[in-house]
């Protein structure tokens, strides 16, 4: 299994509109940020997590034009609106793309985006909705979720289990709870949300993922979902040999 971080940034991306670099240096290649999707590649099949505004943009990077089916985390709009570049995917595969959600994400996005999953007289659906189940096993790997706190709402948390070797890739939440802590216990590799240094209402911050991946004794810790005060080279400095911060490309493999 392999693992890329399409985009790494929050939801404002990274420059802000207005080129605003924050704190980071702009001539880091890595400190230019997309919105938060990634992509696991397992055996033959690819698996999207989430479909941001800038979706287009970050498939092409990765060379890729066809998926096999999509996992959206939760439905914010940097998450959810890149939906509309799941027409021309589905023209490529030849066939519907399947999306799959919770329940409460199914019944909220099918209406919103309804000209994809239900058509019109003009254009077929190119889109199925589907409810997750407990759990997938996909060519080997095992696939398991967890709902996380995020705000008012919750999202996605996901496991990979592929023979003695573990990926989380968990993002937009901001406490770790008991049934998360169970699922990701011991990962060899957690991509984990970190918005910023600071503490922030519904986004994980620095201080604490850190001592939630040292409690949790993960292997490998990724940040994401980084804001632009989150300068690269100065979390490379600053980090413990067992964690780095992502930047749009970084792949890992199992």
């Amino acid at each position: 299994m392999k693992l890329r971080i399409l985009g790494s940034g929050t939801s404002s991306g990274v420059p802000r509109i207005g080129n605003d670099w924050g704190s980071v240096d702009p001539s880091e290649p890595r400190n230019r940020r997309l919105r938060a999707s990634a992509l696991a590649t397992i055996g033959g099949q690819r698996l999207l997590i989430d479909t941001g505004p800038d979706l287009r943009e970050q498939l092409n990077t990765a060379g890729v034009g066809e998926v096999d089916r999509v996992l959206l985390t939760h439905d914010h709009a940097d998450h959810i609106h890149g939906l509309d570049d799941l027409r021309q995917v589905a023209h490529n595969r030849g066939d519907q793309v399947p999306v799959y959600g919770r329940a409460e994400l199914v019944e909220r996005i099918v209406p919103r985006f309804e000209y994809l999953f239900r058509g019109n007289p003009l254009y077929p659906a190119v889109c199925v909705s589907h409810v997750i189940d407990d759990e997938w096993l996909i060519e080997g790997t095992r696939v398991r979720f967890v709902d996380q706190p995020h705000g008012r709402i919750t999202s996605l948390g996901i496991r990979f289990d592929e023979a003695e070797r573990s990926l989380v890739y968990a993002i937009d939440f901001v406490q770790l709870t008991d049934a998360m802590a169970s699922l990701y216990q011991g990962a060899d590799i957690w991509i984990a949300d970190c918005l910023r240094r600071r503490p922030h209402p519904t986004h994980a911050h620095l201080d604490a993922v850190l001592g939630w991946a040292r409690d949790l004794q993960v292997g490998h810790l990724v940040l994401t979902h980084l804001d632009n005060s989150m300068d690269h080279a100065q979390l490379r400095a600053e980090l413990p040999d067992w964690a780095e911060p992502a930047y749009d490309g970084l792949e890992l493999e199992l």
